[in-house]
């Protein structure tokens, strides 16, 4: 929804032709060496744009992308957008089933995830990282050892879904463009569930984020108390 929002605004640039460009986690480019033409052909900035971005959400967790983006602009700017990891986990899988890219019972595939992930040893999991993706903190760490956290905006997905209207007015101020003209409240790219959570699931989540969830709190001063809910 944020990349709707943004490519409606005036004085924002977006890629054309994709919404993930994803070329700062294409491990086979770096590996022949960065073509920065390559990634600048997907943007076409009009003269009254004051901000050129994408959405790539795999950014933030794969490893070597925030070293990569430094050399390449050590000014770039940050939106991260966090949702309960809890909730997350479920929505990746369900998205996962619904490409027909996973089999495995939720319950089954966040229990046994790190055996899965070793699958991947050395690179991490693309698909199957439920869970892994949701360890928020060590991912901005990675961020902000490289840049200053001025240069990262970290919203609350929650609070964007629930009113859109003040949260844009900070991306608006943190991307130092003009305010958003008229904001609809936006649904986009949700799927549907065939079945909630189950419960032996969500306690398991719950547990293994509980640590997660207090160290947010603490880098954050956030009060994540929603996320602990049931």
């Amino acid at each position: 929804a944020l990349d709707v929002y943004l490519r409606e605004h005036p004085q924002v640039c977006m890629p054309s032709s994709v919404k993930e460009v994803h070329y700062f986690d294409d491990d086979a480019h770096f590996a022949r060496g960065a073509d920065y033409t390559i990634y600048h052909g997907f943007f076409e900035p009009r003269a009254s744009d004051r901000a050129v971005g994408e959405a790539t959400p795999y950014y933030m967790y794969w490893e070597p992308v925030a070293a990569r983006i430094h050399r390449y602009n050590p000014a770039m700017k940050f939106i991260l957008l966090l949702r309960n990891p809890v909730s997350r986990a479920y929505s990746h899988w369900n998205m996962e089933v619904k490409k027909q890219r996973e089999t495995m019972p939720f319950e089954e595939a966040v229990r046994t995830e790190r055996e899965r992930l070793r699958e991947s040893t050395p690179l991490q999991h693309r698909r199957r990282a439920y869970a892994e993706r949701g360890c928020y903190s060590v991912q901005l760490r990675r961020i902000w050892a490289l840049f200053p956290a001025a240069q990262t905006l970290v919203l609350r997905s929650e609070d964007f879904r629930a009113d859109p209207v003040p949260v844009l007015a900070k991306v608006a101020a943190f991307l130092e463009v003009a305010p958003f003209p008229r904001v609809d409240r936006r649904v986009v790219n949700a799927m549907p569930y065939e079945a909630p959570m189950s419960e032996g699931a969500r306690d398991f989540l719950q547990q293994a984020f509980a640590s997660e969830v207090d160290e947010l709190e603490r880098m954050l001063g956030w009060d994540l108390s929603g996320w602990r809910a049931r």
